[in-house]
């Protein structure tokens, strides 16, 4: 890539979790060369002067293609925050993949992403741009952490489940994406959405059906339930073992992926998810409207407190193909969906602005995955900024 202007350009640097990447970045990377983007001048200018950064104000609107491929070409890096996604960032990928520029964001909509492998893979795998999303707790812990514990095991593998602990709060951003979808589509609903074409056993199909079971954990202290973003996750880890397949280490022959809660006793086990389907049905149907008003709202969030106070835990068992079981975790302070998520996307930002030892060499591209495009390079960073990845037994 030629030498750009900035490293990193932050995309919806005023929305709530875009304005904690920029308190990650301004605390972490004082040499950092990057500017903050969006719609709105006046809120940019804001945003700046109230956390004192050390960086420009780019003005581009997200339905104008121009000014998006204006802003694209001044950078490496695009790291976006605008969502939801289906509505604000398809122009903006499309001026990424135009100009020559890799793009990371922190996406939960795979419907989406459906679309912009459609559109853009075949496209950023001939310019060897990596279009990345989902870098956020959607879908890294899951997607990253199963990519760290298979490697563990250096042999084939045929399974992995990953359960999932958190402790957190919700936006009014996260909100208003589950506003926008419609339920769960045809498309969501199959558990190869991601995936590439022919790339599916009936094996894997029969054994990567939607669901959850109650029922205590072996090795693990707790039961399992739902996993409440097992609908998301699920697909960008087959997506990884499919492309994994195509051009790097093999998973291993018919890999299949499940992904759970996991709860301290089964009275919670069976609360918390009874309640999840609940929530789902009643957001799948109109009467979402009238919940939409005690929801929060764009721009709101989680306080400080909830945010410094939250966490989360991944613990992955895995199986080889001569039955040999694996089990590891990935741990993070601070809460999972806006403080540890800031770091995660912000951290394969950089990955992808300052290493030159990505998976796959410097000219792999395409719409990818973390465990894909960024891989070890990524555990590092994150090793280095307290997330722990560690081998249980």
């Amino acid at each position: 890539m030629m030498e750009r202007k900035y490293e990193i350009i932050l995309y919806g640097a005023t929305g709530f979790t875009g304005q904690i990447c920029c308190k990650y970045l301004r605390d972490n990377y004082s040499d950092l060369t990057w500017a903050v983007a969006g719609r709105n001048k006046d809120k940019l200018e804001q945003v700046k002067s109230d956390y004192e950064l050390e960086c420009d104000v780019i003005v581009a609107d997200g339905g104008d293609l121009e000014s998006l491929k204006s802003l694209a070409s001044k950078t490496k890096v695009v790291l976006s925050t605008a969502g939801p996604f289906a509505r604000y960032g398809s122009l903006l990928v499309q001026a990424c993949v135009e100009e020559g520029t890799h793009y990371t964001d922190i996406t939960g909509e795979n419907h989406w992403v459906r679309g912009l492998i459609d559109k853009h893979h075949s496209e950023a795998a001939a310019k060897g741009i990596r279009i990345i999303p989902s870098c956020g707790y959607d879908s890294i812990p899951s997607d990253l952490g199963a990519f760290f514990t298979i490697s563990q095991l250096n042999k084939p593998v045929t399974r992995v489940d990953v359960y999932h602990e958190a402790q957190g709060g919700a936006s009014g951003g996260t909100t208003e994406t589950i506003f926008t979808m419609d339920g769960l589509t045809k498309e969501m609903r199959d558990p190869f959405v991601l995936n590439p074409l022919d790339t599916v056993t009936e094996e894997q199909r029969q054994k990567s059906k939607d669901g959850f079971v109650i029922e205590q954990v072996e090795g693990l202290d707790g039961w399992s339930g739902i996993g409440m973003m097992a609908v998301a996750n699920t697909r960008v880890v087959r997506r990884s073992a499919a492309l994994m397949e195509q051009n790097q280490k093999s998973y291993g022959p018919n890999f299949t992926f499940g992904e759970h809660g996991l709860f301290a006793t089964k009275r919670m086990a069976r609360l918390a998810s009874y309640s999840s389907i609940i929530a789902f049905l009643v957001l799948a149907t109109p009467l979402k409207r009238l919940v939409r008003p005690f929801l929060p709202k764009p721009g709101e969030g989680p306080s400080q407190e909830t945010q410094d106070n939250g966490w989360f835990r991944a613990t992955f068992v895995a199986y080889s193909d001569d039955n040999e079981k694996k089990i590891c975790s990935m741990y993070g302070s601070g809460d999972p969906g806006y403080k540890s998520t800031a770091k995660l996307v912000c951290e394969s930002a950089l990955s992808l602005a300052r290493s030159a030892d990505l998976p796959g060499g410097s000219e792999y591209g395409g719409v990818l995955t973390s465990a894909v495009g960024l891989g070890d390079v990524l555990i590092e960073r994150l090793s280095n900024k307290e997330i722990e990845f560690k081998v249980l037994n």
